[in-house]
């Protein structure tokens, strides 16, 4: 499901934006904020719809999702009109935020707890995949007939693929099946777990315990995650966006850009696999900060050196970052505040997230527009990169306010 939905709600958007302006003559500003606006409406949805997921599961919200996403995908080689082209971006941008982030990283932290970062470097491979996939598929029918024919098969993929899966595998919650997280055998067995790891937030106090949205925003922790994943979500969009636009005078063809782009994917499947393996075991705080400066040096080495050979390595590199950024964010969030308000947590940060992955690409477009190369945009989003290592550093891990009552009040008597 993520592969298709996922991919072409991601990836998708870099393999459009080129021939949109070739076709139609848009500056690349205003492609650009049409996709800036994708991402911000995606945030939205899934802001406004992540206590009803909590509360109800998100299957319904899924299957409208994935149908809006699939249908209005096909439509997009159609365009011809500015407007035709933000207003079917928005309707995609509502199907993605109710298909996709929010209603899929809630039913991976139910299942998982212990075992939580090493499940969703599996699941999260399928966006990855369709980088690694689509993208190149996408970058050939473009050459071949267009959007007017890469859309509509791209749009069919979700139909085909990811429906099917939300009908007849998905299920929200372990306990609808008699089971628990982890394969755990027993409540006690669970406990006794989380005990010998040492690592109390996994615990079911913690981990079941619930939280308003008003708590949550009176934690430093809760800005922290959102500020420093709005900062480096800004600057990984506005890259990934605009590489296939940047790299093709490099390589000396779009297919070899595309191609280029299947590589960031690549990377971030082997990366995410192997972060995976051992993320549950050490301070998700430290590592988010290394894989945040990784990206941004990355970034920086593309733009210094201008070599085909170099350029694919370092391409590589960054695609090692970029599915552990996302995963990194659900994994600090689930593991702060548990899994009972998650989608209602999750929502509020994915939404500034997305607006930070909006604003991200119209950026750098304006910036490219202004300057005549992406040098200065690129410089700009590694630094943001940087600073966000720092503030995500702040996101420790809380006791609710319920806890913090019930044991001043067990202290005093």
């Amino acid at each position: 499901m993520m592969m298709v939905a996922g991919g072409v709600g991601y990836y998708g958007l870099a393999v459009f934006l080129e021939p949109l302006q070739e076709e139609h003559g848009w500056s690349n500003s205003e492609v650009s904020g049409a996709t800036s606006m994708f991402f911000l409406i995606g945030g939205v949805v899934g802001a406004v719809v992540g206590p009803y997921i909590d509360r109800y599961g998100p299957r319904t919200f899924q299957i409208v999702g994935v149908i809006a996403t699939g249908v209005l995908a096909m439509l997009v080689g159609g365009v011809t009109q500015l407007w035709q082209l933000y207003l079917v971006y928005a309707l995609i941008a509502v199907g993605n935020g109710l298909a996709s982030a929010v209603s899929i990283n809630a039913m991976m932290s139910r299942w998982w707890i212990r075992r939580r970062a090493k499940a969703m470097s599996i699941s999260a491979t399928g966006v990855s995949l369709g980088g690694v996939i689509l993208t190149p598929l996408g970058a050939w029918m473009v050459e071949v007939g267009g959007i007017a024919l890469a859309a509509p098969v791209l749009g069919a993929a979700v139909l085909v693929v990811a429906l099917p899966v939300v009908l007849w595998v998905l299920v929200f919650d372990p306990r609808e099946m008699g089971l628990l997280p982890d394969g755990d055998r027993s409540e006690a067995e669970a406990e006794a777990a989380v005990r010998s790891s040492g690592r109390r937030q996994l615990s079911a106090e913690s981990q079941l315990r619930a939280w308003t949205r008003g708590e949550a925003m009176r934690t430093l922790s809760f800005w922290a995650v959102l500020v420093g994943f709005v900062l480096v979500l800004m600057a990984q969009t506005g890259f990934v966006i605009h590489q296939i636009a940047f790299l093709e005078d490099r390589l000396g063809s779009r297919s070899a850009a595309a191609f280029a782009l299947s590589t960031t994917a690549l990377g971030s499947i082997i990366a995410r696999l192997i972060v995976g393996q051992f993320a549950d075991s050490v301070d998700k705080r430290w590592l988010t900060t290394g894989i945040f400066v990784v990206q941004g040096l990355a970034v920086l080495g593309i733009l210094a050196i201008d070599n085909a050979v170099a350029t694919y390595v370092l391409i590589l590199v960054f695609g090692f970052t970029i599915g552990n950024v996302y995963m990194m964010q659900s994994l600090l969030v689930a593991e702060i505040f548990g899994v009972v308000s998650f989608g209602a947590i999750f929502g509020i940060i994915t939404l500034a997230a997305q607006a930070g992955s909006g604003l991200g690409p119209f950026v750098v477009g304006v910036l490219e527009d202004a300057t005549g190369s992406y040098t200065s945009s690129f410089v700009v989003t590694s630094i943001v990169t940087f600073a966000a290592g720092v503030v995500v550093l702040l996101a420790r891990p809380v006791t609710p306010p319920a806890v913090e009552d019930e044991r001043g009040a067990e202290a005093a008597g």
